[in-house]
């Protein structure tokens, strides 16, 4: 019978590994509750048409990378949620959640892109969002990539692998007058574009700006720029964005061909990127979108938010050389004797109590090897009891730091409480 494994480009996280997405994730959110931001949680699935109005129809997401498939029970198309922003704000709207004034959220989870698996890129991976709703900004804007700033330090990641990349995309009068000679220049050059580039003119120009060919890059280095048709109330916004960065000790650099991947950005947009992990090097991007909402079926809530890439995240901890404490049992609960059992249960529940993370050892076997596992289970403390301990109703504690687990030298018998007062004196 053939072996069944996980789908390519879908991963276990196992628990040798799973410590560290943890460790992350504390680290994550208590940073952003430090900022005032809440959890949502949305779900996995959503309406297909959530995902084309919003991401836009012209894009490699929706046309070549998402999981579609029509519902068996009603015919409805559905789609494995690519990315996080558009569920944000479908349920910003859904639950108007703005009625009381701006609201600030996070969210964690999968999402999902058929594209070729490779190091730091897979098709289920995860992110953490950050979303804005009722904000005109662009001083939230300016925080976001504070708050990013921040928790770069927060890893321990040293600023000069990472840089942050800015640009404005205006409003979406701005890009309109854009549009027009950006199509004019575009049609000069077709004849030099990549086939994606050339269907691309007509319907979602911009995209171009950032195409990842080297011919089609060549061919629109000397391409209009998109800040010269800037509206002085969207420049206004920008250099604001810009000077609050620089009060807050933020270095960027200006990047006139940044222009997302998704259709509903709009002024300011930014991307944080690192030279540590190979082509892959986006760790963090966002921006503005005010009009997201409008696009499905909503009213103008002025919007704004960032996601990261965990795995990616993780890949650049680890490159840097960053230290992940691994949490270790408190106590490694050792018993063996003929009616030890009612005692050694009573005592792991008077542990756990305390706060203690315990393991009880299970499945019997001899003093010898039941050690061994509390040695190799790198618990501080074994609590031991055999019949006499049951007995006496105490237990024998021993400090397994440094010690060989044969050594009886550090083990003391003493009170229930007498053992938990020592394993959280020495704990703290």
């Amino acid at each position: 019978m053939k072996k069944i494994q996980a789908i390519r480009g879908m991963n276990d996280i196992l628990p040798d590994y799973s410590f560290k997405w943890e460790w992350l994730e504390d680290e994550v959110r208590t940073h952003l509750k430090q900022f005032g931001y809440q959890n949502l949680r949305t779900p996995i699935l959503e309406s297909t048409d959530l995902f084309v109005r919003s991401i836009g129809e012209v894009t490699d997401i929706v046309e070549k990378e998402m999981y579609t498939f029509l519902d068996g029970l009603n015919g409805e198309s559905l789609t494995l949620r690519p990315e996080g922003t558009a569920s944000s704000v479908r349920a910003a709207i859904e639950h108007n959640m703005t009625y009381n004034g701006p609201r600030r959220v996070y969210y964690f989870g999968p999402m999902f892109r058929h594209e070729r698996p490779q190091k730091g890129r897979f098709r289920q991976f995860h992110q953490i969002g950050v979303e804005a709703f009722g904000f005109e900004g662009p001083d939230v804007d300016a925080e976001h990539c504070l708050m990013a700033s921040e928790l770069w330090k927060a890893f321990g990641l040293d600023s000069a692998n990472i840089k942050l990349e800015i640009n404005s995309l205006g409003s979406l009068e701005d890009r309109k007058k854009y549009k027009e000679c950006l199509v004019l220049f575009l049609q000069e050059r077709r004849h030099l574009l990549d086939e994606d580039s050339v269907r691309r003119i007509d319907k979602n120009p911009l995209r171009i700006l950032d195409s990842k060919n080297k011919a089609t890059q060549e061919a629109i280095a000397s391409a209009p720029k998109l800040l010269d048709s800037l509206s002085a109330e969207s420049l206004s916004k920008y250099e604001r964005f810009k000077k609050i960065l620089s009060n807050n000790g933020i270095n960027f650099e200006e990047n006139p061909n940044l222009v997302r991947g998704l259709d509903y950005y709009n002024d300011v947009v930014y991307e944080w990127k690192t030279d540590r992990l190979g082509s892959q090097g986006t760790i963090c991007a966002g921006g503005r979108y005010d009009g997201l909402a409008e696009q499905i079926g909503g009213k103008r809530i002025p919007s704004c938010g960032f996601a990261l890439g965990v795995e990616r995240l993780l890949d650049l901890i680890e490159e840097a050389g960053v230290d992940i404490p691994e949490e270790s049992p408190d106590v490694y609960l050792v018993s063996f004797g003929e009616n030890v059992e009612s005692w050694t249960w009573h005592v792991a529940k008077e542990l756990r109590q305390h706060q203690l993370r315990v393991i009880l050892h299970c499945g019997g076997g001899s003093i010898k090897n039941q050690m061994k596992k509390a040695n190799s289970s790198r618990a501080r403390f074994a609590v031991i009891i055999g019949d006499a301990e049951e007995q006496g109703q105490l237990v024998t504690l021993k400090d397994m730091h440094g010690n060989d687990s044969r050594d009886t030298s550090q083990q003391q018998t003493m009170s229930l409480d007498s053992a938990i007062g020592k394993i959280l004196q020495i704990r703290e």
